[in-house]
């Protein structure tokens, strides 16, 4: 079994596949790939089924040493590497990937023929940093297998047609009556104090609305509003239960978006109906198997 030797890990560099689901009763929510498009996709572009284990690096990317020749891809933001984005080509026996700091974008994601073969827990080899599920951010020196679970060989691709400007589009949250449309007048701020449980705004307060409410569960892309009245976007390591209001959830279509939100970058809302989600949905999954038909 060859390896990918950690030389450097960059600024925070993790395993994730699309998570662990059906825990969330015990506390524990899916985590999973940040943007889980440009995993998948890189994925499928390796030759691997969608879910298998992949890097995620996130703003400033490292350096990994190959043992043996390997098929690879690279999905998400440029991460000034050099290298060859959305396709698969191939590393040569003791080359080393480096990667800079991100063009555009937050993650990019490495994707090796065959997955990584690294241990699952709850039935997943994603790394919720919040807590420590899964394992931790990848150390220079780490050692990770390369396995042989491939269904495919590598395949050419192109960068997705779905662009990164533009609102996040939402649906209506579960206490949206409560609001007026304060959260859709006026353009947000991406918080320094952001991390991968969820996404800090800074903007124009939204009034809190009168009233308490019970504790319930809180889904990926919800858009709380605590008592300051800066709204927080649940990301992938969300608590499972909230207590906040929530005017707004952000759509399946747009998960990626957030993902790629870097600190300081400007967020504007979109109201948009069930339809227009599911659409939206319906044109991002064609494109992306799509690539099922591209040859390598």
């Amino acid at each position: 079994m060859s390896h990918v030797r950690v030389i450097s890990p960059g600024l925070l560099t993790t395993v994730q596949d699309l998570g662990r689901f059906g825990w969330a009763h015990y506390g524990v929510s899916a985590s999973g790939a940040a943007d889980a498009l440009a995993l998948r996709a890189a994925n499928l572009l390796a030759g691997n089924a969608e879910n298998a284990p992949a890097l995620e690096m996130t703003l400033v990317g490292g350096a990994f040493e190959f043992e043996a020749a390997a098929t690879v891809a690279l999905a998400g933001s440029d991460f000034s590497s050099g290298l060859p984005m959305w396709t698969a080509f191939e590393v040569r026996a003791g080359e080393t990937l480096r990667f800079g700091a991100t063009r555009s974008g937050a993650r990019c994601y490495l994707a090796v023929r065959g997955g990584f073969d690294v241990p699952r827990t709850m039935g997943s080899a994603s790394v919720h940093v919040m807590t420590g599920v899964g394992g931790r951010p990848l150390r220079a020196g780490d050692r990770l297998a390369v396995g042989n679970a491939a269904t495919g060989r590598g395949r050419a691709g192109s960068p997705p047609p779905f662009a990164m400007q533009g609102p996040l589009r939402v649906t209506a949250g579960p206490q949206a009556e409560r609001f007026a449309d304060e959260l859709y007048a006026a353009p947000y701020t991406v918080s320094e104090e952001s991390n991968r449980m969820g996404l800090r705004l800074r903007g124009p307060a939204i009034p809190s609305p009168p009233g308490g409410m019970l504790t319930e569960g809180t889904p990926l892309g919800a858009v709380q509003v605590p008592p300051d009245g800066q709204p927080i976007i649940l990301f992938v390591d969300h608590q499972t239960t909230g207590g906040y209001p929530k005017p707004a959830n952000v759509i399946s279509a747009d998960f990626w978006r957030l993902g790629q939100l870097r600190p300081r970058d400007e967020v504007r809302f979109e109201l948009v109906d069930m339809d227009c989600a599911l659409g939206l949905l319906q044109e991002q999954e064609r494109w992306l198997y799509s690539l099922l038909r591209s040859k390598a």
